[in-house]
């Protein structure tokens, strides 16, 4: 070994020993009569203490030739520093060595490994290789690594067993776009990377595996975001022989095991909402409840004044900013400004306030006096200081404005604090969608979703109204998990290919397998993922999970770093059957 002590193990009671220490140059500084190196690697920064009079000239000439990210082996003993650092662990202690050996050298990297880098994200994604030798980059790691640790502790427990499943597998039209993979043995055909293992999992419960998990890497050729990466990585589940409350305390129990071990936080039991009451309340399926702030109706109250944007309005829904009322017209018409973006929707803010001296003031005075304005603060139960934000339009559009108009003011309030963590569950989700451009029916999570029991009849009649057996766990208003019962019966999973809009022929050349299985009694079973990479993030306080990622795409799915994806020559392309004139 080329060390005998990490740069971040060495303390006081380690004075007089004799060690070796490898690693980066993190800095030189040269006083003349005095050098000191601050060496660092994985666990820490130990300084290295030249006084130039009584050291040797080869270890002063070496130490003054180093440069940042040279590579050094340091030997010397351990003294007490005269002047102590409470900003490093090692800080009660430096080397005075007796030897320095240059293991290599560097050239002057593009950016500063420090926390606060001077870097950009493109530059440092080019050399990723440098940025991970900074602190931050490498806690980021740890705790994932430790998410990963405790999660397999807490399902080993359960006697859950960890199953790898294929990554070359067949492509289905149902979901995101797949990456796809050309077969040289059988040209013309492809594999497809797994967006989710989901039929794999099933059929490991066909199989008599009752508790699976896997932490696996999967695929999705989608377009990205701060939350999204084309591979990213799953907690992946599924259980037998259980019912939908078997899996919501299964994986609480496993979130609440990691808040307690990993982040030492003891949460509370999650609460749980409908996804009813998801869209009714807050206006999307993954709602922040970190604070209050729910949606009130007004359509009965507002309606009828002559003001033709409430009157001819489908929904009339506001919220309650607490303490608000002294927002400035500039920082209103900014709120008016945000809500009209493209991307939000909305045409328009109307806004009251409820004034600290109790009287109430709108942008609409000219159609509503102050006894009807006094029925809209009774609605909210609004107090003096409280400011009323409503939004009105078509009803679904209006919910989604208002839902991001709350979380921009859960912002502006500092209501969204990234310390503090609120989790629920979110339920009784609808089975299916009905998609107009392709005017039929699609599966609101996937086509191996259970129906509530209670809701079966009303699959042919009122397929709209039919409840899944679903459900999604929701953190600080990140989806990081979601699963299902799924069908386990070979009419029932036909009876939902056929609302689908899938022929006989094309149910069962794509999921054939899965129904054949259902016939050699496959039992009930149910099961969940977790987005690992959001938990990481969500845990890790960030809101982009490629800080958690060792080696991240852009957000044009390339890696800058080895510049992939990239083309391939005529001499593959051939191999595969793939036409060059036709690329």
């Amino acid at each position: 070994m080329l060390r005998t002590h990490t740069c971040g193990e060495l303390r006081i009671n380690n004075v007089s020993q004799t060690v070796t220490l490898s690693g980066w140059v993190q800095g030189v500084r040269d006083k003349g009569s005095l050098l000191w190196i601050d060496l660092r690697d994985r666990y820490g920064i130990t300084q290295i203490t030249i006084e130039t009079e009584n050291a040797t000239k080869d270890i002063v000439d070496i130490a003054r030739s180093l440069g940042r990210e040279f590579v050094i082996s340091v030997t010397g003993k351990v003294a007490e520093r005269y002047s102590k650092s409470d900003k490093i662990e090692t800080g009660d202690i430096e080397i005075t060595p007796d030897k320095i050996v240059v293991l290599n050298t560097s050239i002057t990297p593009p950016f500063t490994i420090e926390d606060e880098t001077d870097g950009g994200d493109d530059i440092r994604m080019k050399y990723r290789y440098i940025d991970l030798r900074r602190n931050a980059v490498r806690k980021n790691l740890e705790l994932r690594h430790r998410m990963a640790i405790e999660t397999r502790l807490y399902l080993d427990k359960l006697n859950f067993l960890e199953v790898e499943t294929p990554v070359l597998i067949k492509s289905t039209p149902e979901g995101a776009r797949d990456f796809v993979v050309p077969s040289r043995m059988n040209q013309g055909e492809f594999y497809a990377l797994p967006q989710s293992p989901q039929t794999f999992k099933q059929l490991l419960m066909v199989g008599g595996f009752d508790r699976y998990y896997q932490i696996v890497k999967c695929f999705r050729d989608e377009d990205l975001r701060a939350d999204r990466q084309p591979e990213f990585t799953q907690i992946d589940c599924e259980m037998a022989f259980v019912e939908q409350e078997d899996i919501l305390n299964t994986f609480e129990g496993l979130v609440r095991h990691l808040f307690k071990a990993v982040k030492g936080i003891d949460i509370p039991a999650l609460t749980r909402m409908t996804y009813a009451d998801a869209m009714k309340f807050y206006g999307n399926d993954k709602p922040d409840i970190r604070f209050e702030m729910k949606f009130v109706e007004l359509n009965d109250i507002v309606r009828g004044k002559d003001f033709k944007v409430f009157d001819d309005a489908g929904l009339v829904v506001g919220i309650c900013a607490k303490g608000a009322a002294e927002y400035s017209r500039k920082q209103l018409d900014e709120l008016t400004e945000f809500v009209k973006r493209p991307q939000i929707g909305a045409t328009g803010l109307v806004y009251a306030r409820y004034n600290a001296d109790g009287t109430i003031k709108s942008s609409v005075d000219k159609f509503y006096n102050e006894d009807e304005l006094k029925k809209w603060a009774t609605a909210f139960n609004a107090q003096p200081s409280d400011l009323i934000l409503i939004l009105a339009g078509e009803t679904n559009k209006t919910r989604k404005a208002l839902s991001e108009l709350r979380l921009e003011m859960g912002n502006r309030l500092g209501l969204r604090d990234k310390n503090k963590f609120s989790a629920h569950w979110v339920i009784d989700f609808p089975l299916l969608e009905f998609n107009e451009e392709s005017n039929r029916w699609h599966a609101m999570h996937h086509p191996f979703t259970s129906p509530k029991p209670e809701d079966i009849e009303l699959i042919d009649s009122n397929p709209g109204t039919v409840r899944a057996n679903a459900y999604d766990m929701v953190i600080n208003g990140v989806e990081v998990g979601g699963g299902s019962i799924r069908i386990f019966n070979k009419q029932l999973q036909s009876r939902m290919f056929d609302l689908l809009g899938f022929t006989k022929e094309d149910a069962l050349a794509q999921f054939g397998f899965l129904m054949n299985a259902f016939e050699f009694g496959a039992p009930p079973h149910g099961g969940i993922a977790f987005g690992f990479d959001r938990l990481c993030s969500l845990f890790g306080g960030s809101e982009s999970i490629r800080d958690f990622i060792a080696f991240p795409k852009n957000n044009s799915g390339r890696d800058v770093m080895i510049d992939s994806p990239s083309t391939i020559s005529n001499e593959q392309l051939k191999e595969l059957g793939i036409d060059v004139k036709k690329i």
